[in-house]
C-alpha cells in the first residue's frame, strides 16, 4: 500500500490550497482517514480526521477554516484549507487506517510542504 499526497505550495495569507492524499495498492477496508502537520521545531500534530461512519474532528487552530472529506471510491482523502495563516506553515502528512494484505495497519503519506507567506 502506497500514499501518495499532493496539493502543497506557497500561498500568501488569506488564501486557499486544497491537499489530497491517494491510497493505492491491496485495499480491502478502510477505517480513519487524517490529516497531520509538523511545522519546523514542533511536533507533529494531528489538524483533521475522518472516520469511515463519516465523524469529523479537528484541531482547534483549523475550526472553521479547514475542512476534511473523502472519496472513498477512490481512496482518497482531501483537506480544504481557507483563510490560510502564516502559523499554518508545516508539511502536511497524511495517515491512513486500512485493511489491507497485511490486515490493519497505519500508513503515511510522504508529506507535502504548505508555506503561508507574503
Amino acid at each position: 500500500v502506497q500514499l501518495q499526497a499532493s496539493g502543497g505550495g506557497l500561498v500568501q495569507p488569506g488564501g486557499s490550497l486544497r491537499l489530497s492524499c491517494a491510497a493505492s495498492g491491496t485495499i480491502f477496508s478502510i477505517n480513519v482517514m487524517n490529516w497531520y502537520r509538523q511545522a519546523p521545531g514542533k511536533q507533529r500534530e494531528l489538524v483533521a480526521a475522518s472516520t469511515s461512519g463519516g465523524i469529523t474532528n479537528y484541531a482547534d487552530s483549523v475550526k472553521g477554516r479547514f475542512t476534511i472529506s473523502r472519496d472513498n471510491a477512490k481512496n482518497t482523502v482531501y483537506l480544504q484549507m481557507n483563510s490560510l495563516k502564516p502559523e499554518d506553515t508545516a508539511v502536511y502528512y497524511c495517515n491512513v487506517n486500512l485493511y489491507g494484505s497485511s490486515g490493519w495497519r497505519d500508513y503515511w503519506g510522504q508529506g507535502t510542504l504548505v508555506t503561508v507567506s507574503s
